[in-house]
Parts: C-alpha cells; structure tokens; sequence
C-alpha cells in the first residue's frame, strides 16, 4: 500500500528547497547595486552565473547556492542532533570552520560583519551573552528557518530562536528578524496561508524585540506593518522600486527582513516570481530571496518551485535536504507530544 502523503514534510522540504532557490536566483546580483543588475540582466527570470566582476562570487555557475543556505544547512543539522536545541559552542566552531573551508576554496563568500565580529570576540575569550551584543544584521534571520520547522509556535520557538541567534545577534534587533522569519516558516508547517504567516511574522517580532540587548534601530514589525497596506496598493513596477527605495535590501535585518515578508505578500499566487523580483532588486538579494523563499516554500510546499528549478539547484549544490526536513519534523511532533 503506497503511503500517504504527507502535508507538513511537503511544506517543510519546501522551506529548505525555496530557500536555496532563492539564495541561487540571487547570488548573481548580491551586492551589486539596482541599476547595475538592470543594465546587465534586465529582470532575474531564472539562475544565472555570477559574473567575473561580481564582488562576492565571480565566477560562481549558475544555480549556486551562497552563506545563506550553507549556514542553514549547519543550523538544521545541529537542531535536529540537538532534538531541537543547539549548543552556542558547537554552532560557533561549526561557523569558524565552514568559513575556513571557504577560504582555502578561494571563496570571498564569508561570513557577515555580525557573525564574523562576534566569532572573533568569543576566540577572544568573550562570554556567550556578550559576543552577539552588536549583532544587528540579518545573519541570524538568514539562516533560521529550520528552527522554524522544528519548532511549532505555541511551543518554544522564540526561545530557541533566541538560542540559536544568541552566540552573533544577541539584540533585540537581530533576534525580532530572526523570529519573523522563523514564525512565519513555521506558520507555513502548520498550514498558514501567505497572510497568517506574515501575521505570525508580525507578532514574533514584537515577542523578539523585548529579547537580548537593546540597540537602537526601527522596529521590524512596526515597519511590516506600515509598509504593508501601501504596498498592496502598488502595480509590479512602483512595488520594486518602493521595496528598493523605501524599504530597503541592505543587510540591516529592518530593512532585508520587511522587503522579503512583503514579498511573500506578493508572492501568495506566484512564488518563483516572487523570488526573481528579490532578486532584481540590488542590495542583498540572494538573502532577501531566500528569507522570502523559506517562507514561501513552508506555505505552499515543494510545488511553489518548478520543478526544472527545484531538481537543477539540488544538483548544481549536491543537496539533499530531505533527510534534514524529516528529521527537524519529527523534533517538531515530539515537542508536541511532550507539551
């Protein structure tokens, strides 16, 4: 008897597939600025190569994937070894390492100005609840998606959101961008359509911000909130440019992570394209892309993607992301037996 499908797997390997696809769909343009991707690409329609001149990966072939998926991946691996917890220790050794093996690759895709300062201070002898104490940018929500698979929301998501981002983003800041994107991924898991999950987004970042450190800087879910009417409002042109003007696509995590939710918005009927606007729009695009494409991924499951895209990024990258989504589902329903 063929088994029955199964709902949450399909929205979870979602997550991790639309992930990556967004992080390839945007490797290209990282960094550049919009006028510069207009000139050399027009608009992202599918994967391209990373040119000779491109400032974080020259030469990468197309379908590559960058930091975002490679730390996801680490994160992913390490809650599900965890049973849904990661020990700040091993995640900082694991984040030392991986950039080590990009540097002896030649790889200038490293590890981001919060991660890789807060990493030095810890090898420094810093405790764990100072390392992060500046960590703003979006380096922890970039890679927080399978806490969201792992973790439902009335259990402890935000805690181990906090947990996994406390080591290099232990403000109120980075941790608020973190369980957005882990709030709404998780959402997903459960069901939600593109407004609950953004929903869901909102009110974690309200939850996030009262943890770690207090830095100054605009609220994420204050800012999602009030872009997010006008935006509805606006026609496929005037919407990217408001994302790139107004909103921003740096990686300061109050301008990437609102860009990115308010591109699920617009992305509820068509996801790919969804993810080919982020990555159009300069700035940090391949993480714009993949935060939208986690949580795109985790709502409408693996058939959001084409499948030429979903079987040619898993190929180009030798990713197997299904073992890791069974495994971070199965933490996800022991945690719920248990409450």
């Amino acid at each position: 008897m063929t088994a029955a499908p199964d709902p949450a797997f399909d929205r979870a390997y979602g997550a991790l597939v639309g992930l990556a696809i967004g992080d390839a769909l945007g490797m290209p343009t990282q960094s550049m600025p919009r006028e510069m991707v207009r000139e050399r690409y027009g608009r992202i329609e599918d994967f391209a190569d990373g040119a000779a001149d491109q400032p974080i990966a020259p030469g990468m072939p197309a379908a590559s994937v960058t930091d975002d998926t490679d730390q996801a991946m680490i994160v992913a691996r390490l809650v599900a070894d965890g049973a849904g917890s990661i020990d700040p220790h091993a995640f900082a050794a694991e984040l030392i390492a991986w950039e080590q093996v990009m540097i002896e690759r030649g790889s200038l895709d490293l590890l981001g100005p919060s991660t890789k300062a807060a990493l030095a201070k810890l090898q420094a002898g810093a405790s764990i609840e100072e390392t992060g104490r500046y960590g703003t940018t979006n380096g922890a929500a970039m890679r927080i998606a399978p806490v969201g698979v792992a973790h439902a929301r009335d259990g402890r998501l935000i805690d181990a959101v906090v947990e996994a981002s406390r080591v290099t983003h232990n403000t109120g800041l980075g941790i608020s961008a973190a369980c957005a994107i882990a709030a709404a991924v998780s959402a997903g898991v459960d069901g939600a359509d593109t407004a609950g999950a953004v929903k869901a987004a909102s009110a974690a970042a309200r939850d996030g911000e009262a943890r770690g450190h207090w830095v100054a800087g605009a609220s994420i879910p204050a800012r999602l909130d009030a872009f997010s009417p006008h935006a509805h409002r606006l026609g496929a042109e005037d919407f990217e440019s408001f994302l790139h003007a107004v909103v921003g696509t740096s990686v300061q995590s109050q301008e990437s992570v609102v860009a990115a939710l308010l591109l699920v918005e617009r992305g509820a009927e068509s996801p790919f394209d969804a993810l080919c606007t982020a990555a159009s729009l300069g700035g940090d695009t391949d993480t714009v892309a993949a935060m939208a494409g986690a949580v795109l991924g985790a709502v409408h499951g693996i058939r959001a993607f084409p499948e030429e895209a979903v079987n040619r990024v898993l190929d180009v990258n030798g990713l197997d992301p299904a073992p890791l989504a069974r495994r971070l589902l199965a933490v996800r329903r022991s945690s719920t037996k248990m409450r």
